[in-house]
């Protein structure tokens, strides 16, 4: 007779990036009074301490959902609110030597309660925290019967105290108590959006029995290996004859830089501009736009080819598309060695680029998976916005790729100046690749300047001068050098400065309304100056 075998109805694991849809909807279910993540906020939560998110799944639907963060004593046990603590949703103030996990989501389907899921995800969170010999758990309970009984109670601090003796039911705190968690008082407007909790909430603590309290552990960041070799391309603006002849040139950097086992390869913004040059005449900033555009299928589906056969992470620069609205967008094509391809749309195109090729900004800005971690894209200009590094860096990018296209030294040093900021305040390499050269009978190329480099931090691991490699000016060539991700956590914890943990979340944040719509394109006459600003009749750049 054979022996038979069922497949396990539950999964508790580690979340992972292909979880987030899930999360979100669970999210959803669960909380219909308070306002839904967004995935940018999931991704942050997942990219930032990978570790202290876990899922559960039920007959394979996710049903479960917990994530937590290390920070400091300082932290974890004083007074603060949610966003506060949290880095606005993100999980960004996780800091990789801190001695207390802090936990700041807990949900499970309602469908599901009664079959002990809660109780299991606190179980991974507890065995984590002695696996590292954290000195324990910590975050901020709701209290949601708080204002059904308001009348009842003197404060917050006296509902909790009336749970515990049994005279009030509140069946989120006793769920709490009954996992071993004691209160040690009351944080005042943890959550503003929590109305039946009255803004409050029960300041809980878990503490490790494995721990010596009165010595608690100091814990390190080892300065551990995790090496990315990155290319940046450098490209001369060059006249060709065909399509064909401008991709065999792309094709050749991409070789080169697959030979030297380069993980990501970087092309400068509109490095797609050379297919302009074989046209009969000069063409019109319209006409040029709509020819260009046109190329945009052929130009993913040949990154993407490339990307596949020489097994490295391409970042296409940026290419002219237009929209399913009709809008002309700058996009990034990000095509990756696993065969996806994503899209990074310019946010803030230059007056230049608004004005001579009517080019509309894009609504949206998000970290993208890649195998070597999250990384994010920043095209030029928009290098000049600090608010969209921080986002990215929220979501957990390490690397920030800048594709520019400048004109002159001055357009070339507000990028470079912006982009070198970029890399120390949120403590994370930047990227950079330019144009050099130039295109006769293509508008808005008449001369180009470049200097591309990889740019780091400024402390103690990372190169003297925050330049890990840089390229002469004005010269195409190819640009690699290794960078270690590790060196970022390890300066982020215990660096001299430590830029994103030392941020004043009570004090400024930044809100990025992730609903906002395009407003309906206007026609604008190509001789109308009624409208918008005349510039000079170059890119300019940055």
């Amino acid at each position: 007779m054979t022996e038979q075998s069922s497949k396990a109805r539950l999964e508790v694991r580690q979340a992972e990036p292909r979880d987030v849809s899930a999360i979100a909807a669970l999210i959803r279910r669960v909380y219909v009074d308070l306002p839904p993540y967004t995935f940018g906020e999931i991704r942050g939560q997942l990219n930032n301490y990978p570790e202290g998110c876990f899922v559960a799944k039920l007959d394979g639907k996710l049903v479960g959902y917990c994530a937590s963060m290390r920070v400091p004593a300082n932290l974890a046990l004083r007074q603060h609110t949610w966003d506060e603590i949290t880095g606005n949703g993100f999980g960004s103030r996780h800091k990789p030597n801190g001695e207390w996990l802090y936990g700041y989501e807990m949900c499970v389907d309602p469908k599901v309660r009664g079959t002990r899921i809660g109780r299991r995800l606190y179980e991974e969170r507890r065995a984590l925290a002695e696996r590292l010999d954290l000195s324990g758990i910590a975050f901020g309970g709701r209290l949601p019967n708080l204002s059904r009984h308001w009348r009842r109670v003197d404060g917050p601090q006296d509902y909790i105290d009336k749970v515990i003796e049994g005279k009030i039911h509140d069946p989120v705190l006793r769920f709490q108590l009954a996992n071993g968690f004691e209160p040690i008082g009351v944080l005042k407007g943890y959550l503003p959006e929590d109305k039946k909790s009255k803004s409050f909430a029960a300041h809980l603590v878990w503490r490790n029995p494995y721990v010596d309290h009165d010595k608690p552990n100091k814990h390190r960041v080892p300065r551990d290996v995790e090496s990315v070799r990155i290319a940046t391309c450098q490209l001369q603006a060059r006249a060709v004859k065909s399509y064909d002849e401008f991709m065999k040139g792309i094709e050749y950097f991409v070789d080169v830089a697959a030979d030297y086992e380069a993980d990501f390869i970087l092309f400068p913004e509109l490095f797609t501009l050379p297919l302009l040059s074989f046209a009969d005449q000069e063409l019109s900033s319209q006409e040029a736009i709509e020819a260009l555009s046109a190329y945009t299928p052929r130009i993913k589906k040949a990154l993407s080819k490339m990307a596949l056969e020489y097994n490295i992470n391409i970042i296409g620069g940026s290419h002219p598309t237009r929209m399913e609205d009709g809008d002309i967008h700058n996009v990034a094509y990000v095509c990756l060695r696993d065969g996806s391809i994503h899209e990074q749309e310019k946010i803030h195109p230059t007056p230049n680029e608004d004005y001579w090729w009517n080019i509309k900004g894009g609504d949206s800005i998000d970290a993208i998976q890649t195998d070597c971690g999250p990384i994010g894209v920043l095209i030029c200009y928009d290098s000049e916005f600090p608010e969209l590094a921080r986002r990215l860096v929220d979501e957990g990018a390490r690397i920030i790729f800048v594709p520019f296209c400048t004109d002159s030294r001055q357009g070339y040093m507000r990028v470079r100046y912006c982009a070198q900021a970029r890399a120390i305040e949120n403590q994370c390499f930047v990227v950079m690749s330019g144009n050099c050269g130039n295109l006769p009978n293509v508008g808005n190329m008449d001369i180009q300047y470049a200097q591309s480099c990889i740019l780091t931090p400024c402390d103690f691991p990372f190169a003297r001068d925050g330049i890990a490699a840089e390229a002469s000016e004005n010269v195409e060539t190819l640009t690699i050098s290794d960078v270690n991700l590790a060196d970022l956590s390890w300066a982020r914890a215990e660096g001299t400065v430590r830029n994103l943990a030392d941020r004043r979340f009570d004090l400024y944040r930044i809100e990025w309304d992730d609903q906002v719509g395009k407003p309906p394109a206007v026609a604008v006459k190509p001789d109308d100056t009624t409208t918008k600003p005349l510039g000079t009749r170059t890119l300019g750049g940055g």
